[in-house]
């Protein structure tokens, strides 16, 4: 490919407060020859907000193949682009793969501009561990569907992270709860936006909860859903886990499993598998 060609942004857009729209996605969507969008008519709405006149061009499932072929007859004549979905970050749920690969297998520049996202969003304030995690996107539509897919990952032991319409939440909160068992689930409802909710609690009193909440069940849903509880971690309380785990970042395991047994009367045995399991401080002195 040319030297010549152009560069494609990949650009994240707000999830829902404006505010939350970065000068760096301000002036790239300015300044590029085009914005392929998911859908012109939400799309267009935040350009005119931000005062942005740039050509729009429809990026979505159903013309992906079509579009992607002109996007990249754009970049080859040397024009910058930009791609951005709905709201979030790009290719999250949303259409753009088969763009950057193809762009990627062209040659072409392919930059990101980072902004919001609904699933990290709501993993930094849902209160469930964050060091590991899997998105998993929409669920199926369908009970038999979605509880297949379920338990192809109940034995994950990071959060879980899906997107799910809040017309098929109470089906879907029932089948997490069919499969998974009472594990914490979090429901992240409207992110950034002025009725923003976290829901925290088991799936069953989740589900009796939005059931009784017609309001709750509008707008944008995130669920977070706990990972699968070690044998380890099953033993030892939230309380002497985060000690632990705090305690072996300072100190030897020895002397934090000592320190974590004096302060929680958790039990040495099992806070030593569980600094195991984790990899907490390497061996045992």
């Amino acid at each position: 490919m040319s030297p010549l060609t152009g560069t494609l942004y990949v650009v994240a857009t707000p999830i829902g407060n404006l505010g939350d729209m970065s000068d760096r996605a301000r002036q790239v969507l300015a300044t590029v020859a085009l914005i392929a969008a998911e859908d012109t008519r939400t799309t267009r709405p935040l350009l005119t907000h931000f005062g942005i006149t740039t050509a729009l061009q429809a990026y979505h499932e159903h013309n992906e193949t079509a579009a992607t072929v002109r996007v990249l007859a754009t970049l080859a004549s040397g024009q910058d682009v930009a791609l951005v979905s709905d709201a979030g970050t790009p290719l999250i749920s949303d259409p753009g793969y088969s763009l950057v690969t193809a762009a990627r297998a062209e040659g072409i520049a392919v930059v990101p501009v980072p902004g919001a996202n609904a699933a990290i969003c709501a993993l930094s304030a849902a209160g469930l561990p964050s060091d590991r995690f899997l998105f998993l996107g929409f669920p199926p539509r369908t009970s038999s569907q979605r509880r297949t897919w379920l338990a192809a990952v109940a034995q994950e032991p990071g959060t879980l992270i899906v997107y799910e319409s809040t017309k098929r939440a109470l089906a879907t909160l029932a089948d997490v709860g069919a499969v998974l068992g009472e594990r914490q689930v979090v429901l992240a409802r409207e992110l950034t936006k002025r009725f923003e909710t976290f829901w925290s609690g088991q799936p069953a009193e989740l589900q009796a909860r939005l059931a009784a909440d017609p309001e709750q069940q509008r707008g944008e849903l995130v669920i977070l859903i706990a990972g699968c509880p070690t044998a380890a971690a099953t033993a030892v309380s939230a309380e002497a886990q985060h000690m632990l785990t705090v305690l072996a970042a300072a100190v030897p395991l020895r002397q934090a499993i000592e320190l974590t047994v004096q302060f929680t009367g958790a039990k040495k045995n099992a806070l030593y598998q569980l600094g195991l399991e984790l990899g907490l401080g390497g061996e045992v002195d």
